[in-house]
């Protein structure tokens, strides 16, 4: 952990999270929603990220408060064995989310420059590489000047978009989508966030000032990116982000968004990764580990196709939503003392009946989505059998 000279800015937090808003497959992810119509989509992604936001800030609070990464605060409600679970499947699905933001990533830029798609796998592999090796606490100056850059395109990508008088006209609204399943992939990405954040927020110089920004700023830029790519989806027919790149107008500025955007939000979760690993073993360096992530994730983007990561979001939804759940409940509700033993038994047990119900919700199509309901059941379970099973062994 950091020295507390070295610790990070509200500042440089927010630009963090404004990196990880930045992203290609947010976009991807809006143009879902076209369906639905601008109004109804706008509200979908608006609930769902009011819904994925209030998770993620309590999760970050975590953290923050207790210094310790996302996967360390596991081991205050699991314990030191049973947190070793979440721990391999969160490196797991965070060197899934690498691979998968390398691939899309260097697809939509193929389709600018046609150069190949496994230049720019290796081109933007590099180039987190390097934001690796510089450091989370050294990224400052050059955070700040990509952010900058990014943000001026991505209002420009915006302006372009919907400068002949927004979406409406060219509307196709379906029932292929309803709103309940539009409000879930509103959750779905804060929701992937959940077992990260607290690798941020542990580092903050002002932990409950740190975790309110960066939440807002990710929410904010996230439901803007949602809104790009869901405009676009209705104003030009497609939702392939190269394609509307150059209908926009927007050649290599269109190649800078994708590539720096790519980059500045795949290097959360490969940095991400290596702080986890560090969980698994202390002998274990974290930025060696992220690079390592990061280079394996190249290898996959260059010869796996990921075309369709539907089941991969709820995969981690149904995962990482009740895991959330028990530590709201254990640090927030009940005031827990850490639990010491090796593995807690009980919040396991909750755990796999809240992973059980999420995925049997999602055959029940609710207006508010199927991650609110899990995780509000699971946060009553653990009040249950608090109540009832007396103090937990350990």
């Amino acid at each position: 952990m950091s020295t507390e000279s070295k610790r990070t800015s509200v500042f440089e937090n927010g630009l963090i999270w404004f990196g990880a808003g930045v992203s290609i497959a947010e976009i991807l992810t809006g143009t879902y929603f076209s369906t639905l119509g601008f109004g109804r989509g706008l509200a979908a992604i608006l609930l769902g990220h009011l819904i994925g936001g209030a998770m993620m800030f309590a999760a970050g609070m975590i953290g923050g408060l207790e210094r310790k990464s996302a996967m360390e605060t596991v081991k205050m409600s699991f314990g030191e064995k049973g947190s070793i679970l979440f721990v391999l499947l969160n490196v797991l699905q965070l060197v899934g989310w690498t691979a998968i933001m390398i691939y899309d990533g260097a697809l939509a830029a193929d389709g600018i420059m046609h150069t190949g798609p496994w230049v720019w796998s290796i081109v933007i592999g590099g180039l987190i590489l390097v934001w690796i090796l510089i450091g989370l606490t050294n990224l400052g100056k050059i955070n700040t000047v990509a952010m900058a850059a990014l943000f001026i395109l991505c209002l420009l990508l915006f302006r372009v978009i919907f400068a002949g008088g927004g979406p409406g006209a060219e509307a196709v609204i379906d029932d292929s989508l309803s709103f309940g399943a539009a409000v879930e992939l509103g959750v779905a990405m804060p929701l992937s966030w959940l077992p990260l954040i607290s690798d941020y927020t542990r580092e903050a110089e002002k932990p409950l000032a740190a975790t309110a920004v960066s939440v807002i700023v990710y929410s904010l830029v996230s439901i803007f990116m949602y809104v790009i790519g869901m405009g676009a989806s209705i104003l030009t027919g497609t939702d392939d982000i190269a394609s509307i790149m150059v209908k926009a107008g927007l050649g290599a500025a269109g190649l800078l968004i994708i590539v720096f955007s790519t980059v500045t939000t795949t290097f959360l979760d490969a940095y991400s990764a290596g702080v986890s690993s560090v969980s698994i073993s202390p002998k274990i360096n974290e930025k060696w580990a992220a690079a390592l992530v990061t280079v394996i994730g190249t290898v996959l983007a260059l010869v796996y196709p990921m075309d369709n990561i539907t089941g991969f979001l709820y995969l981690i939804g149904s995962v990482f939503a009740p895991m959330v759940a028990i530590q709201i409940a254990d640090y927030f509700v009940l005031r827990k003392k850490p639990f010491t033993g090796g593995v807690n038994a009980r919040s396991l047990t909750l755990w796999l009946i809240g992973f059980i119900a999420y995925r049997l919700l999602m055959r029940v199509d609710t207006p508010v989505g199927n991650t609110l309901p899990d995780m509000v059941l699971t946060i009553l379970l653990c009040l249950f059998f608090h109540a009832v099973g007396g103090k937990e062994r350990g």
